[in-house]
């Protein structure tokens, strides 16, 4: 998960910043409170500084210019290790170590270096408090902002979607749905992920390990919670009887036969072995194979085996998918490849997309009783704790990618 928001090899060349740093930080398990300098001030930074300074539940990460401390470089992120309060100085733990070794620093020249613009984002640079989660992260969906256009499907989500819901034509839940599916850009496909259980096959062996079954119980866990949910119901039966209402819903070019499935996933696992979205002759998976295990006499496990290049070397790798019984439904009229086992569809990635978005979403909705069912179907509170968690990780990443936009409005 360490190039969950940006690319391994992208982050090597060019660096990352603030947002990505903090919504990294999210992807790995941690509570992530971030403050830009133009948010805060030298006061409070120094309360958080002593704060975290003498605890062993939170760390506080400063991003700041190099050039106010008359170092080389600009833009740099490093966790501060100590507090003198005799002196007002910090012990800032360089990360660059080759560089420059851990050195103190008065805090009101830190404060400085962080007071100063990224040029990449138009933003200020500033701090950010990091504790663990005391809840469970997300394990099965996750956002990517590792393509091109994270950008745009971020501002779609957060900006443009409650401005499409001002319109006076939505009547109904099915008016909403494909208003936000009609208009979304077709990189949304890259920006909603399941996580794939990928491991290397160094043996022929197909046994699981208790560890990867109980993972792969809990992804299975949170499909189920998904598909049980109103608003899943809602926006299948809407996906398969009213789809010719939004022509251009195919130009999300969602893929949810299981053949498809299948490259898709070795794919991801290319990427994860590898740390690059494609090779440089766009090939990622040389062979893809489809095996269904048995396990412990439940449903069989659905494995896609195939083989990558890593380093100019081949490599075999497997990935479980997780799957979740259902019961025939309009669903399965709408594609009769994704009955069978029912693999993490256009369905589910759409649902957890929507009850990600901000809280105040519907409150664009002109007619007070439509506001009200949209905010009952997208509503966090009652659902089971497994999905709450899995909803609540993706909005804290929305909101942190949300803070990344270089948009006039921030």
């Amino acid at each position: 998960m360490l190039d969950c928001c940006e690319p391994l090899d992208k982050i090597k060349s060019q660096g990352i910043t603030f947002g990505k740093v903090a919504c990294l930080a999210v992807c790995n398990g941690a509570q992530v409170e971030p403050f830009r300098a133009d948010q805060s001030s030298l006061d409070d930074f120094r309360k958080r500084v002593v704060l975290c300074a003498s605890s062993e539940d939170c760390h506080l990460i400063v991003s700041y210019n190099r050039a106010v401390f008359k170092q080389t470089g600009t833009g740099h992120f490093s966790p501060i290790g100590g507090y003198h309060a005799g002196q007002d100085m910090v012990l800032i733990l360089d990360v660059a170590r080759f560089k420059y070794p851990p050195h103190w620093v008065p805090l009101s020249l830190l404060w400085d270096a962080m007071n100063t613009i990224d040029k990449e984002t138009g933003h200020h640079r500033g701090f950010m408090v990091m504790s663990r989660l005391q809840k469970a992260t997300s394990v099965l969906y996750t956002m990517s902002c590792r393509h091109e256009d994270w950008n745009m499907v971020a501002k779609y989500l957060t900006e443009d979607v409650p401005l499409l819901l001002t319109s006076e034509n939505l009547k109904n839940v099915d008016d909403v749905l494909c208003v936000v599916i009609k208009s979304a850009p077709p990189s949304l496909r890259d920006f909603i992920k399941w996580i794939a259980e990928v491991r290397r096959q160094d043996d022929d062996s197909t046994i699981l390990s208790e560890e990867e079954k109980g993972r792969l119980a809990l992804k299975e866990e949170v499909l189920k919670q998904i598909r049980e949910t109103e608003l899943f119901k809602l926006l299948t039966r809407y996906l398969a009887f009213e789809s010719s209402l939004c022509n251009n819903v195919a130009t999300l070019a969602f893929r949810d036969k299981l053949a498809d499935i299948a490259a898709n996933v070795c794919c991801q696992g290319a990427e994860l072995l590898t740390g690059k979205i494609r090779s440089s002759n766009g090939l990622c998976c040389k062979v893809t194979n489809v095996k269904f295990l048995k396990a412990d006499s439940k449903e069989p496990v659905t494995m896609v085996s195939g083989t990558v290049m890593t380093d100019a070397t081949e490599q075999r790798i497997d990935i479980l998918i997780p799957s979740s019984q259902i019961e025939p439904s309009c669903l399965c009229d709408f594609d009769q490849n994704i009955c069978c086992g029912m693999h993490p569809s256009i369905g589910d990635g759409l649902t957890i997309l929507i009850f990600s978005l901000p809280k105040d979403t519907w409150l664009s909705l002109r007619e007070g009783k439509l506001q009200a069912e949209m905010e009952g179907l997208t509503s966090v509170d009652d659902l089971p704790t497994l999905l709450q968690e899995e909803v609540l990780h993706l909005q804290r990443q929305l909101h942190f990618l949300k803070t990344e936009l270089n948009i006039s409005s921030s």
